[in-house]
């Protein structure tokens, strides 16, 4: 047993979050694409087939009422909330992470520029959306979509850029907490607040941080947020997303898809739309069962085993910071660099290395069971997820990498 192994042994060993890997389906591959797909929680296919063959297929319609369907998207909104930092009755649960945003910056324009009217036409004409320039690509489709459909000039900036950037024209600011492509976390604290000053709106994409590490949107003020349920909350694929507005803003969220779930009387079939009070108004339509719930039941993860999200982001750190170093041990000085920023307080919870032919290194990682992922042109990603990932995962995943390399 080398050194390394010894260590990782040991961390393993008082590792408080240790016991939580039981819940969850595994196997002997290294798995760190948590930050793609989360593993399934052992206990996931049970309550779906409940929902399957008793709700649907004995209760039928009544579900909706006697199962809780109708109500699902705001309950399972609640389990997720203190995850991102936010109190109840702010998060609600439903479509895809880009019907999400596009709702999110939209409602954000609007707001801005009915700010800048202020009933009397005197305030600064919001006509930009400042977007992260190196953000997951549909976020920029959708923004570009947004500025059009609002009348909008688009303009890409890097994150840290954001500051200087800002100005009485800007209305909103789309941003990602975590680059999907290097891990590097971005300032949500000191961002929000410069958007803030700037008299703009700020949208936050928290895929790549929700059940990884502390966010804070209340605390810290966040307008609108959104993420998706199938990484670090190990939703499954295809898991719905959600949406966060701030409780203030509620009353102010004018959704440019106003469906029939968010009227204040769905069941009236008015032809006239009002919306619904709170949360609600960030649904569109009937809610996707069958998902839905199974995320639900994979949220039990965090309540039955008492898990904390300070708890996780310790064990992220340590985590990644273990594997940098076994990195440093294992693999030939120049075969690698890490994008990844060091400093723990600019880390999210993966770890991006940069490698000539990326993508043929990683398919020979799969094929000796260990699985992350490749980002073109040149990076590796490896994700890790604390609640199932483990100290000897981390040690073996570099010095498999290595002798990867070395073949």
């Amino acid at each position: 047993m080398s050194e390394l192994q010894r260590i990782a042994e040991e961390l393993d060993a008082a590792d408080p979050l240790a016991g939580v890997r039981g819940s969850f389906v595994l196997d002997d591959v290294t798995y760190l694409d948590g930050n793609s797909l989360g593993a399934l929680p052992a206990h996931v296919p049970a309550r779906v087939e409940d929902v399957v063959r008793r709700q649907w297929g004995e209760l039928r319609i009544r579900s909706w009422e006697e199962s809780g369907w109708w109500t699902a998207p705001e309950r399972v909104g609640d389990r997720i909330a203190p995850l991102v930092g936010a109190a109840a009755g702010q998060v609600v649960v439903g479509d895809s992470t880009s019907v999400n945003v596009f709702k999110a910056l939209v409602a954000a324009v609007r707001m801005a520029q009915e700010d800048g009217r202020g009933g009397t036409g005197a305030g600064p004409v919001r006509d930009e959306i400042l977007v992260d320039a190196t953000t997951f690509p549909t976020d920029g489709y959708i923004a570009e979509s947004a500025a059009r459909m609002t009348g909008c000039a688009l303009r890409p900036v890097a994150p840290a850029e954001v500051p200087g950037a800002l100005g009485d024209r800007t209305a909103a600011v789309l941003l990602n907490h975590v680059d999907y492509r290097s891990g590097r976390l971005h300032d949500l604290p000191g961002l929000t607040a410069a958007v803030h000053a700037a008299g703009a709106y700020a949208v936050w994409d928290l895929c790549h941080s929700a059940g990884a590490l502390p966010v804070g949107l209340d605390e810290h003020g966040v307008d609108l947020a959104v993420g998706c349920t199938y990484k670090y909350l190990n939703g499954g694929p295809g898991s719905p997303a959600y949406l966060y507005a701030r409780r203030d803003l509620q009353p102010r969220f004018d959704s440019p898809l106003p469906g029939w779930n968010s009227h204040a009387e769905p069941f009236g079939m008015r032809s006239d739309y009002a919306p619904a009070s709170g949360a609600v108004r960030g649904r569109v339509g009937t809610p996707d069962i069958l998902s839905l719930l199974a995320l639900e039941a994979a949220l039990d993860v965090w309540d039955e085993d008492g898990v904390s999200v300070a708890a996780v982001r310790a064990k992220s750190l340590a985590l990644t910071d273990f594997f940098l170093r076994c990195v440093g041990a294992y693999v030939p000085d120049g075969r690698v660099e890490s994008v990844t920023p060091a400093a723990h307080a600019e880390r999210g919870s993966q770890v991006a290395l940069r490698c000539d032919d990326a993508g043929e290194v990683m398919k020979r990682l799969i094929e000796r069971g260990v699985v992350g992922d490749y980002r073109a042109p040149d990076v590796l990603r490896f994700g890790f997820t604390p609640l199932y990932v483990g100290f000897a995962d981390v040690e073996r995943a570099a010095r498999v990498l290595a002798r990867t390399l070395a073949d």
